[in-house]
């Protein structure tokens, strides 16, 4: 049993454990912001400034619209994870909602050299909020069982990192909009750059069961799953023998 061989808490060596969860929590917020904070370049998509013009100016609500079609699928796919984590794997969930992002994002960081027509570029647009918004309920709900597994501390952590993705928005689109280039490259600039924020949230995920503090609580988990079900076992032979 694993009370009956516990070991000494390592210690979490340059708070690497820590840095990474920070990503982690970062990570699961940064779609939405990055969507939110670029609502002027939608904006201005949608009025067909790209080198399109629309014959007749709509109101395309693209606000109203971003937040429904992102809330919505957060909502569904949050309960439907509830039910998922007993047949899909956990590092399957968060890898693949990782590696989904990060080709959405990038779809729409090509979507920015591309001319189209406004009501076909709102389609895309909002399809692709849809589609990521979905994999960011699925993953956020998978990083808070495995953040759970640690103590209180990274948990804080956890949400300190949620609650950087906005600034880092932020930060992303200042430099853009501070940099000398023309629209079009400051606008592949910003979408960029959650490509390479997915990216090192992917790799950080991945190397964190080779770091031992993690591996410690990991393992843990796993030990007292398996302490539980050996204890249902040997209840249910019990009864059965009596």
């Amino acid at each position: 049993m694993w009370n009956e061989k516990k070991q000494s808490h390592p210690s979490d060596r340059s708070q690497i454990v820590a840095i990474i969860i920070v990503v982690l929590g970062q990570g699961t917020l940064l779609p939405w912001n990055f969507f939110i904070t670029a609502s002027q370049y939608f904006n201005e998509r949608l009025k067909g400034s790209n080198g399109t013009t629309a014959a007749v100016q709509k109101d395309y609500n693209y606000d109203s619209w971003m937040t429904l079609l992102s809330q919505l699928p957060l909502l569904l796919f949050t309960l439907l994870n509830s039910f998922l984590y007993q047949w899909v794997a956990e590092r399957l969930r968060v890898a693949f909602s990782l590696v989904a992002i990060f080709f959405l994002f990038a779809f729409t960081a090509t979507l920015v050299q591309v001319d189209m027509h406004p009501d076909t570029f709102f389609s895309v647009s909002m399809a692709t909020i849809w589609f990521i918004s979905m994999f960011v309920a699925v993953l956020q709900g998978s990083l808070f069982g495995v953040v759970s597994l640690f103590p209180p501390r990274y948990s804080t952590l956890f949400m300190s990192g949620q609650g950087l993705a906005g600034i880092f928005a932020a930060v992303a689109m200042l430099c853009s909009i501070m940099s000398k280039s023309d629209t079009k490259s400051a606008a592949l600039g910003y979408f960029v750059t959650p490509c390479v924020a997915t990216l090192l949230t992917l790799l950080g995920y991945l190397l964190l069961p080779h770091l031992e503090f993690a591996r410690f609580y990991l393992n843990r988990h796993q030990a007292d799953k398996l302490d539980t079900s050996n204890k249902l076992t040997s209840s249910t032979g019990w009864c059965s023998a009596a």
